[in-house]
């Protein structure tokens, strides 16, 4: 049986890529897709999401959530994705309209529906999750699991020690990792390790269909992006794309469990996601200056050439 999903998007390159593959997948039953502001802003996420599912074929309904973070102002990656989020690609608009009901309440409404656990896919900041667990906890614990695109166990991307996602808003992100719904982290330990090669974008252009020509335009937009240390793969990263692959792959990823916590304190620090590795407490802990944390598992380790053979083939067979 195919697994129930459900994804929330700041949809930029990378989620639309994610969304190529989630719609494409055998093995995915992508149930709905709700929109955040991040990359971009809300309206402009939520048509970057329409348009993508449309030439993806897939009618999954899609509802807009919050347009900014819990405390601070929403502070967008258009330096990054490009001026409309996706690499300044101009698709056809879609004739959908996003669900009249607020992201949260279509995620209420999937999971209660569904007669099988959700797998709830996080491809953002994580607002609109931190207060779906708050508004309906009952309907939480419903959750197979929260995958979560976010974080990093080294270097930053946002800022030196801050992964975007969990940097735009620290405060969702501390509640999500704190709920008691079971979490998986994929975090730049391996989000910078899974791309394209020049061989298969061109395996996609050469697959002449809708899907395959816009996963090759969006990975040629990550090319001009390339600016990654010697140490990491080369290539076009897949990003948010390797994140929906996990659910179906994870024996290409090593994951490990750990406490999480998130850093919320306003500084050079703010939104570093603190991934404890140590095999015994400290001081710090024995003195009782460190509160607890929830142990979480994380994706650490990747395989990147089968997680990007796996979408490759995907997206061709679509």
């Amino acid at each position: 049986m195919p697994i129930p999903v459900i994804a929330d998007v700041d949809t930029g390159v990378d989620d639309a890529l994610a969304l190529l593959f989630l719609a494409a997948h055998p093995d995915i039953d992508l149930r709905a897709v709700t929109c955040v502001a991040g990359n971009a802003s809300l309206a402009q996420v939520a048509q970057n999401t329409l348009d993508v599912l449309a030439v993806a074929g897939c009618e999954a309904p899609v509802a807009c959530g919050v347009d900014r973070p819990l405390i601070e102002p929403a502070r967008d990656a258009g330096s990054y994705h490009g001026a409309n989020g996706i690499g300044n690609l101009a698709l056809e608009p879609s004739p959908r309209q996003p669900e009249p009901e607020h992201a949260v309440e279509l995620l209420r409404r999937e999971i209660d529906a569904s007669p099988e656990p959700v797998t709830l896919l996080s491809l953002a900041p994580l607002t609109n999750i931190a207060l779906f667990l708050r508004l309906y906890p009952q309907t939480a614990a419903k959750l197979e699991r929260i995958v979560v695109m976010g974080g990093t166990a080294s270097a930053g991307n946002a800022s030196a020690v801050a992964e975007f996602n969990v940097w735009h808003d620290p405060e969702a992100a501390q509640i999500v990792l704190t709920s008691d719904v079971p979490t998986t982290l994929y975090p730049l330990d391996v989000f910078n390790r899974v791309v394209a090669t020049d061989e298969q974008i061109t395996q996609l252009k050469d697959a002449a269909t809708p899907h395959a020509r816009l996963a090759a335009a969006l990975l040629d937009y990550q090319l001009t992006l390339a600016d990654l240390p010697a140490d990491i793969a080369s290539g076009a990263k897949l990003g948010d794309a390797g994140a929906a692959a996990f659910l179906v792959a994870s024996e290409h990823f090593g994951v490990e469990t750990w406490p999480v916590g998130v850093e919320l304190s306003h500084g050079y620090a703010r939104g570093q996601t603190v991934v404890d590795r140590r095999l015994r407490s400290g001081e710090a802990e024995e003195h009782g200056l460190m509160a607890p944390t929830v142990r979480s598992e994380v994706a650490l380790t990747v395989d990147g050439p089968a997680v990007a053979a796996s979408f490759i083939n995907t997206v061709c067979g679509a």
